[in-house]
């Protein structure tokens, strides 16, 4: 099967415990799991498309975007990496709409396993496909809140405590621990007990949920692909895990390569 487009990143969604995965490349929707102990082969195609208005464009911004519209875009600025600089207040948000209707919807501050015990934030509607993008094991939502920029100042508070990144080395390896996220999750409120009155948060009790990943074998050595230096690469596909296709020949990340034009040999 030879499939060909611009690809998107992969959507992903938890069936009982088991993390799928589908990916959009042109007109066509491939079930990602079922490739898993397939041969496959993607070769660039020398084109990226900016996956807001479509021209081309040499290199990719802010996974899939033009420079223009990394430039100008309320989703490509640095509040959305740092949602405690939010300055929609300030009347300077890129797209004061656009952020009216995704900064400032319900969003949960939570507790994932990735590498090790982490804390994030998400859109409440973004459960639990946040955890499945960053690899997470196991994760459970501790905190409900208002806005981005709350979540973001809950986050903060609790960074001096907890790690608030993923070691994605550590992910790709399944080089983690089991921990208790529900006695992590209880000490840690503690820590910010004030900050969530003033912010009339939501204190959650949701159970953890766990995560198993589509994978045959976990790679004991992280090679890591890239298609900007190696346009063609094939392996075997030996399991997916966060947004990264496991091979036998090394791994690649494949919502960097967001707009990206490819094609596609299973």
């Amino acid at each position: 099967m030879q499939l060909s487009g611009q690809i998107k990143m992969m959507k992903t969604s938890l069936v009982k415990d088991q993390a799928h995965y589908d990916l959009t490349i042109g007109s066509d929707t491939v079930n990602m799991n079922a490739l898993v102990g397939k041969q496959i082969e993607i070769n660039f195609q020398g084109q990226i498309s900016c996956s807001n208005c479509g021209n081309k464009t040499s290199k990719s911004f802010s996974q899939g975007y033009c420079f223009p519209c990394a430039r100008s875009l309320a989703r490509c600025d640095l509040c959305i990496m740092k949602p405690e600089t939010c300055h929609h207040h300030l009347g300077t948000c890129r797209e004061p709409e656009w952020g009216l209707e995704n900064c400032f919807s319900s969003h949960v501050v939570y507790l994932a396993n990735s590498s090790g015990p982490k804390v994030g934030i998400t859109r409440e509607t973004n459960i639990p496909g946040r955890w499945i993008d960053q690899g997470a094991i196991s994760a459970i939502p501790i905190l409900k809140v208002n806005s981005r920029l709350d979540s973001g100042r809950v986050e903060t508070a609790l960074k001096p405590f907890i790690a608030d990144k993923t070691n994605w080395r550590q992910m790709l390896k399944n080089e983690v621990e089991i921990v208790d996220l529900v006695s992590k999750k209880t000490a840690l409120l503690g820590e910010v007990e004030a900050l969530t009155e003033e912010l009339d948060a939501k204190w959650l009790d949701d159970a953890v949920v766990n995560i198993h990943y589509p994978v045959l074998k976990y790679p004991t050595k992280i090679v890591s692909l890239n298609l900007d230096k190696t346009p063609f690469i094939s392996g075997t596909l030996e399991g997916i895990k966060g947004q990264y296709l496991l091979l036998d020949s090394g791994v690649i990340n494949l919502r960097k390569y967001s707009s990206y034009h490819l094609e596609i040999n299973i």
